[in-house]
């Protein structure tokens, strides 16, 4: 409780610091042109990379719970390892924007490709010391294993770099997550204290970031908090539990394949925009109704996968 209570504080504090420190070098977000017209014009000149400040506060309490705790090093260390890696990949993205004063940084190609490269070295880490179950009894061997993890963090990595599009909407959906990882996972007490660390990052983010925004998180914030998410549930061997967790994220990802799948065969969109938050503003809906309206969705669909699972005897 005072762990997360702590990281809440310091993430708030710091992040109001990182703030005014953007605002002073005029670090800002570049809106993206294909994007919904009036995010251009209401958005434009928000301070970026609010992430940075969760590498900070998470890289501390970390230390701080090691020296408390002191667990398995070959356990803490791929949990804290892998968000960490994943924010420093969003870093050099959001470097790059600010470096050329535009929306895109890496391609996407070459973006996916540093997702791989650096998450593979994790998941061989992972998998060499012994990890491979995914649910409770249910377990992968040899290369498969390998494969799903390192699908399940690189997707959940650009899963809520896709889902951070409106103010509030990832780090609110990653504040249920975490909150329900700490109360249904079976964790080591080290375990808990980092999901609780999650928990209080996301949720002081939307002290600053609920509408209207005072800081985007960035590509650093959505990485870092997508590799957090993957982390926790590979490492405690909860791997499938991913899918739960991150459900909103993963409707938004699958909104952006299917509107890409749908252009290039049918010749036709199936959204009036992807992500899927960007249809319903175009329908309509204002952006706090959808921010709000996708949480209860997220929740939604995150209880009837884990009720599916537990009857499903997967879960204890």
């Amino acid at each position: 409780m005072f762990v997360g209570i702590g990281a809440f504080l310091l993430n708030t504090l710091l992040q109001s610091l990182w703030i005014s420190y953007c605002k002073r070098k005029s670090m800002s977000q570049a809106m993206k042109e294909y994007g919904p017209s009036h995010h251009i014009s209401l958005k434009a000149g928000t301070p970026s990379m609010g992430g940075v400040v969760f590498i900070i506060t998470f890289l501390l309490f970390s230390v701080l719970i090691y020296i408390i705790e002191g667990p398995a090093l070959k356990k803490f260390l791929p949990i804290v390892g892998i968000p960490f890696t994943a924010g420093c990949i969003g870093f050099l993205d959001d470097f790059l924007k600010h470096r050329k004063n535009s929306s895109e940084g890496f391609s996407s190609l070459g973006k996916l490709t540093l997702q791989i490269l650096l998450a593979a070295p994790w998941v061989y880490f992972i998998v060499f010391w012994g990890n491979n179950m995914l649910l409770h009894e249910v377990k992968l061997w040899g290369p498969a294993t390998a494969f799903l993890f390192l699908f399940l963090i690189v997707g959940s990595m650009n899963a809520v770099n896709i889902t951070d599009g409106l103010d509030g909407l990832a780090a609110g959906s990653c504040a249920i997550s975490f909150l329900a990882m700490s109360v249904l996972l079976h964790f080591s007490k080290s375990e808990l204290m980092i999901s609780i660390v999650g928990l209080a990052i996301a949720i002081s983010f939307l002290w600053h970031n609920a509408h209207p925004a005072k800081v985007f998180m960035g590509d650093t914030g959505s990485h870092f908090l997508g590799g957090l998410l993957a982390s926790i549930s590979i490492c405690t061997g909860n791997a499938l539990m991913l899918i739960p967790f991150s459900f909103l994220m993963g409707v938004e990802i699958l909104s952006v394949i299917l509107q890409l799948l749908s252009i290039h065969f049918r010749g036709k969109k199936i959204f009036k925009m992807s992500p899927l938050h960007h249809h319903f503003e175009l329908v309509g809906w204002k952006e706090t109704q959808v921010v709000v309206r996708f949480w209860l969705i997220h929740v939604v669909g995150m209880v009837t996968f884990i009720v599916t699972f537990n009857m499903l005897g997967l879960i204890e």
